[in-house]
């Protein structure tokens, strides 16, 4: 049965990324590759993902124009301000931009899974709105030994946790919960 996993890294304060979206706090970490709660494990699992358009743009910024990180299929929520790549541009990549509800597209995510879970990629405030529907069932979070002071915030609501897991791996504190 597929689970809908928030699975992110986050500052001590509770910050993914910085007031201009950048990561450079958190690849600056030392955290090891096949450690407990690892991103290739993690991966393993993901049959498709799920990400706003600020992760979207960040991530195309980082790889080049004409690369793209995940093998399964990817849905891009977007206000508008995250724009397909140019046809030709990304051949081998399954993206699909939507807008609107989350739980519109939560059951095609599911099946395009074929049995694997849907990662939400950054986007605390994308997780949220998954919570709110109700359709939010894991929140992994790795946590930096640094804070930030202000950025984009881990999650922007109210929400219980269970917590189920609790590890280290490098510099980071490692916990998983179940969405209560």
């Amino acid at each position: 049965m597929s689970r809908t996993r928030y699975y992110t890294a986050s500052s001590l304060d509770g910050y993914i990324a910085t007031d201009d979206h950048s990561l450079a706090w958190l690849l600056s970490r030392d955290i090891e590759d096949d450690g407990p709660m690892n991103h290739g494990d993690f991966m393993a699992g993901i049959g498709a993902v799920a990400m706003g358009a600020s992760s979207f743009t960040w991530i195309r910024g980082q790889l080049g124009q004409d690369q793209w990180p995940y093998a399964v299929p990817c849905w891009v929520f977007t206000h508008g301000s995250a724009e397909p790549p140019r046809p030709g541009v990304l051949p081998d990549a399954d993206l699909r931009f939507v807008q609107g509800d989350v739980a519109a597209v939560h059951s095609e995510m599911v099946a395009a899974a074929g049995g694997g879970d849907v990662w939400i990629v950054g986007g605390g405030d994308l997780a949220g709105q998954f919570a709110d529907a109700g359709l939010l069932d894991e929140v992994n979070v790795q946590i930096a030994p640094v804070t930030l002071g202000s950025g984009a915030p881990l999650l922007p609501r109210h929400l219980e946790l269970r917590l189920a897991e609790v590890d280290r791996n490098g510099e980071f504190a490692c916990l998983r919960f179940d969405v209560v």
